[in-house]
């Protein structure tokens, strides 16, 4: 039961991460323009604090979602995220020298991610309830470790494929990390306009 827990935290984590996001959009932009070591370092750093933010979703999950409604609030907070960092990207859209940045201060930057991750919120609030609801995980203290840390590596394990696809495909078409920033930061910007016209959407056209 328990590698059955923990496989599930693996596999729907990963699965949770592919849509393009602030977290797997930042792995890219780090791996471009910092190289792929300081991109390991984002990645760690943001998989460790992920198995805590998982353990107090889950934990909390059931009464989360029947005490509050985080859909607006969280769309104002990713409008807000993902403005700020359309900004910071495209205004460093320019290839900056790679020593100007360490390790260090990857994993400061991936801690702070792990920390202000709404994007997950909704997930872990439908997912979890799932989970729990037909008892595919136990709610224990030693299930929800195995899970989490399962949900850890998860997390790892796709951004890990998105900084090797990042790094392949620069390589691939030759593309400098002007052109990749710059598009990053029209994904940024798209995704916090996308958040802009479902509040618009809701409370002014349905």
């Amino acid at each position: 039961m328990l590698f059955l827990t923990f496989v599930l935290g693996v596999v729907l984590n990963a699965i949770g991460y592919i849509p393009p996001g602030n977290i797997n959009l930042t792995v890219v932009q780090i791996s471009i323009t910092r190289g792929i070591r300081q991109a390991y370092a984002f990645i760690i750093a943001f998989a460790s604090v992920e198995v805590f933010f998982t353990f107090c979703i889950m934990r909390f999950v059931q009464w989360l979602s029947s005490e509050f409604k985080f859909g607006e609030v969280i769309d104002v907070f990713m409008i807000i995220m993902f403005s700020v960092l359309g900004v910071i990207t495209w205004r460093s859209r320019k290839e900056m020298p790679k020593a100007e940045t360490s390790n260090r201060d990857s994993i400061k930057y991936g801690m702070l991610l792990g920390v202000l991750n709404p994007m997950q919120l909704p997930y872990w609030l439908f997912v979890g309830t799932y989970l729990i609801a037909h008892e595919w995980i136990e709610i224990g203290n030693v299930s929800l470790i195995i899970f989490s840390i399962g949900s850890g590596i998860g997390a790892g394990l796709a951004l890990y494929g998105f900084s090797h696809f990042a790094r392949y495909i620069q390589e691939k078409f030759d593309l400098s990390s002007y052109i990749i920033s710059k598009s990053i930061a029209f994904l940024f910007l798209g995704l916090g306009a996308y958040h802009v016209g479902k509040l618009v959407y809701v409370h002014l056209i349905k």
